[in-house]
């Protein structure tokens, strides 16, 4: 191994002290569970990303081969009119918390918008405290940092990738959805195999090992997102569809490839004796992104879109033992703000909420006891270094929907939303507006950035430009564009140092696992199966200078090409600031560090 010394300190013990310090880290505040009826039902929750409601046999479309979820939803109680956020964080933080995403730091999916507030409650936080165990396994992206990683927010065991996607900026380098490295509660780990078929083997393993005490277990995959890498054997299922573009082939194919490992799972469940008592949930995060013409059950919009095509998702749930079951269909409006109030009331844990909630309590509506109640629901896409007030919004009241303020639709007669009626209605539209208004202005006095903390002792810190609050481009989120090289306007990170102390700060191009020096390039690594038909050649970046800024104090140094890292010490005070860690490039640009691993020396 080649090793480049640091100060007395090699980048082999680098990552030897890392992972030491994460498992001291686990080590500690552990709190005795809450002694609870084994015979508590257990909780799976299946959501997938970037796959819409017309993305699936039962919903309508004739192509697609998902016939497992398909019996699934005939056994189970469907949701037709159920709703959530437009992108992957936002639809997370609402369903974790029961509050809007505007409400709780994630309205976007990078620039530091992504990061859950540390002041939130996530329902795992609640099952922990009841006793369950509890665990989550695939796509987190509700922060990459402490305290906002899954084991920092209620699941004892957590089995994931970094960031919104395997082979994103945040995520073990060079992760490619084959034979990965991920982190099982921020221990990097090797596995082989289908990244899709790594987290339902994780999770089965976990539900096998907690099967004598109720759990939770949170399964949230990374496909159909793209890059589109697939199995061979299921993108060949789908080949010779001409009317099929070639990225629908392999989003088709990533699909079936949950619906058989959803079958595995539901298997396990019968071996394990547990599907009876067992309420099951299978979802999605936002609209389809499968690309246009593809089938969308006759919805206007896809992935990021205000209109119900970007929102309008799937969402199945069976409860033998709970009388959910029959294949009946709800067609009420009801978004994923709900689940966590419904969850407590079906599996019968206290919870009283500190914070306003956007999400109501629908069990009784599930069960068949009464009607929907009446009720407004707001949903946006922002993607935004700070939400702006009327965004691409829409604002529902059963079949109505109201878009950015001027545009009503009732679905029911107009699934397409192709005439606005706004006109005809307008009584109807100054109450959905009067509601907005109001809504907005309680969101607001919540909306905040959430701060990473530094110098708890228990990792050595890794920032990624991921998370820098850009205000004007977007930061190179996923590592083909850290290979490409271009540079990126210096933004700051929100932290917090919770002591004061020495700190040093290693600014880097790569990140430490690479090896790679400052002056390095290398190209994209594709797999096989990769929708990528040309690698992406990597870009040399020559630095000068490096620059180092928290609160008042700035300290620069010449920088080594050959080094892995530009090397910098400060003394730090205690307390929530911004830093800033960049670089003069020799062609005169400046560019953010891409990673910056900070670490508490005294």
């Amino acid at each position: 191994m080649k090793k480049i010394k640091i100060e007395c300190v090699t980048i082999h013990h680098f990552l030897v002290l890392w992972v030491v310090l994460v498992l001291l880290s686990s080590c500690g505040d552990k709190k005795a569970p809450k002694t609870i009826d084994a015979n508590k039902p257990n909780v799976i929750i299946v959501i997938t990303d970037d796959q819409g409601y017309g993305d699936l046999g039962h919903t309508g479309n004739p192509i697609i081969k998902t016939p497992h979820i398909d019996e699934f939803s005939e056994e189970a109680v469907n949701l037709t009119n159920y709703h959530v956020g437009t992108t992957c964080s936002p639809t997370r933080a609402g369903l974790m918390t029961g509050r809007n995403c505007n409400r709780n730091g994630v309205w976007h999916t990078i620039m530091g918008a992504s990061i859950l507030n540390e002041d939130e409650t996530t329902f795992a936080d609640v099952f922990k405290a009841n006793g369950y165990a509890t665990g989550m396994f695939g796509k987190w992206h509700l922060g990459d940092n402490h305290p906002f990683l899954p084991q920092d927010r209620g699941f004892q065991e957590a089995f994931y990738h970094g960031g919104g996607g395997v082979g994103q900026t945040p995520d073990y380098w060079n992760n490619d959805y084959f034979d990965d490295t991920y982190f099982r509660n921020g221990i990097p780990e090797k596995k082989n195999g289908y990244c899709t078929d790594v987290w339902f083997e994780e999770a089965m393993k976990f539900m096998e090992s907690s099967k004598e005490s109720p759990f939770l277990c949170y399964l949230s995959l990374n496909a159909p997102h793209g890059p589109y890498n697939v199995p061979q054997e299921y993108y060949d299922l789908y080949k010779e569809e001409e009317q099929l573009s070639e990225r629908q082939k392999r989003f088709y194919g990533m699909i079936t490839n949950i619906d058989d490992n959803f079958s595995k799972l539901l298997r396990h469940m019968e071996k394990l004796g547990i599907s009876d008592n067992t309420l099951i949930i299978f979802t999605t995060d936002n609209g389809t992104a499968s690309g246009s013409g593809g089938y969308n059950a006759g919805m206007r919009g896809m992935k990021g879109s205000e209109y119900d095509g970007g929102h309008r998702v799937p969402f199945i749930a069976r409860w033998p033992n709970g009388n959910l079951t029959g294949g009946k269909n709800l067609d009420g409006l009801t978004a994923h703000v709900d689940v966590f109030p419904t969850l407590m009331t079906l599996m019968g844990l206290n919870f009283t909420p500190e914070k306003n909630m956007d999400g109501k309590d629908i069990s009784s509506y599930l069960l068949g006891k009464e009607d929907i109640m009446d009720r407004y629901l707001v949903t946006d896409t922002q993607r935004v270094p700070w939400p702006i007030k009327g965004k691409q919004s829409c604002v529902m009241n059963g079949n109505w929907r109201l878009v950015n303020g001027t545009e009503l639709y009732n679905i029911s007669k107009d699934p397409g939303q192709q005439k606005n009626i706004a006109d005809q209605y307008q009584e109807k539209v100054k109450e959905m507006n009067t509601f907005y208004q109001d809504w907005w202005n309680e969101v607001a006095e919540e909306t905040k950035y959430s701060t990473i903390n530094l110098g708890t002792s228990k990792v050595i810190d890794v920032l990624t430009c991921h998370d820098a609050q850009t205000k004007d481009e977007y930061p190179p989120w996923n590592q083909t564009m850290v290979r490409m090289g271009k540079p990126m306007k210096p933004a700051p990170f929100s932290v917090n140092f919770v002591s004061a102390g020495t700190y040093r700060f290693y600014l880097r191009r790569w990140p430490v696992e690479s090896k790679l020096s400052l002056g390095e390039s290398v190209s994209d690594s594709i797999p096989p199966t990769s929708f990528k038909n040309a690698r992406v050649n990597g870009r040399t970046m020559e630095f000068v200078n490096a620059h180092l800024e928290v609160a008042n104090q700035k300290k620069s140094i010449k920088v080594d090409n050959t080094k892995e890292a530009a090397i910098l010490e400060m003394e730090v005070q205690q307390g929530t600031t911004e830093l800033l860690a960049y670089f003069d490039m020799s062609n005169g640009e400046q560019t953010n560090a891409f990673y910056v691993n900070v670490e508490k020396v005294n």
